[in-house]
């Protein structure tokens, strides 16, 4: 639901395509990013309900201090993202706010400004390898040349992941500068794209061993899920994406641990994202 066929996107294939906020509004509604999305209603409000009974699963690594009922989650959510505020609507497709996305990529592309302009290190990291490593990477690859380090801690360490299926063991990996987990039965570390986690272990495990290191310590943190999450609610400047069924990182937003959350589909295939990288690169002066 949402999405297009590949030939409706021939025109975006390469980065360099989009740069402007009116060609990236089309192609985010386009591609399924924003507009009608591939999430669900029914999705949505199952976290909702979850992250109001304070599931470790929803919560992905934040600690919310506020009385965040079912009710105040979707409140913010319609501010944040565009969703319809009425409870009564239960099942459809749903809505992301193109406006709403182009406003927070803005954002973070001044977050990686000032980064760069620091010269601060930098940790990248994703749950969704699959769609989202090669957006990372690029960002990775462009605050490098501008003379940011790109930090790669605790690669190889085992963290153990509480699934569906029990606890796992997952293994640390870094490919392109951007941090996430494999599986025990990868076959080799630095192939692509690994496991899909929302955990914050990873991200903790990372920081930690940074810290037993002596450093350095990121001065920014670039991620979704657990990345952002786990990262913000240590105290590090955490900015990335999210999708509408993911309300622990505007929850964060909200209350001041987490520094800026795109809305946007997290489901499409991996390309569709490049356009975004783009912009946000664009914007941020640091277009290679």
């Amino acid at each position: 639901m949402g999405r297009v066929p590949a030939r409706g996107l021939a025109g975006w294939r390469t980065i360099a395509c989009v740069v402007t906020a009116d060609r990236l509004r089309a192609h985010l509604l386009t591609a399924g990013l924003a507009g009608v999305v591939g999430t669900t209603r029914e999705e949505s409000l199952r976290s909702y309900r979850l992250f109001a009974a304070r599931d470790p699963r929803v919560l992905i690594g934040l600690d919310p201090v506020g009385a965040w009922g079912e009710r105040e989650v979707l409140a913010l959510m319609a501010d944040r993202c565009g969703v319809t505020a009425d409870p009564g609507r239960r099942s459809g497709p749903e809505i992301i706010d193109p406006e709403r996305t182009l406003t927070a990529l803005d954002a973070c592309a001044g977050r990686l400004a000032e980064a760069a302009r620091r010269r601060v290190p930098v940790l990248l990291g994703t749950g969704h390898p699959h769609r989202l490593l090669g957006f990372y990477a690029v960002l990775a690859d462009a605050l490098s040349a501008a003379g940011c380090e790109i930090l790669t801690p605790a690669q190889g360490r085992c963290v153990d992941i509480t699934t569906r299926f029990g606890l796992r063991t997952a293994t640390l990996d870094y490919v392109r500068g951007v941090g996430l987990v494999r599986g025990a039965t990868a076959q080799r570390s630095g192939g692509e794209p690994g496991a899909h986690t929302h955990s914050p272990l990873p991200v903790r495990a990372a920081l930690a061993a940074a810290a037993d290191a002596g450093g350095p310590l990121p001065g920014l943190v670039i991620g979704d899920h657990g990345w952002i999450c786990g990262a913000g609610q240590l105290g590090f400047e955490s900015v990335g994406p999210a999708d509408v069924n993911d309300p622990a990182p505007f929850v964060g937003q909200a209350e001041g641990v987490v520094s800026v959350v795109v809305p946007v589909d997290d489901g499409a295939q991996s390309d569709y994202y490049l356009p975004l990288t783009r912009y946000v690169l664009n914007r941020a002066c640091l277009s290679q």
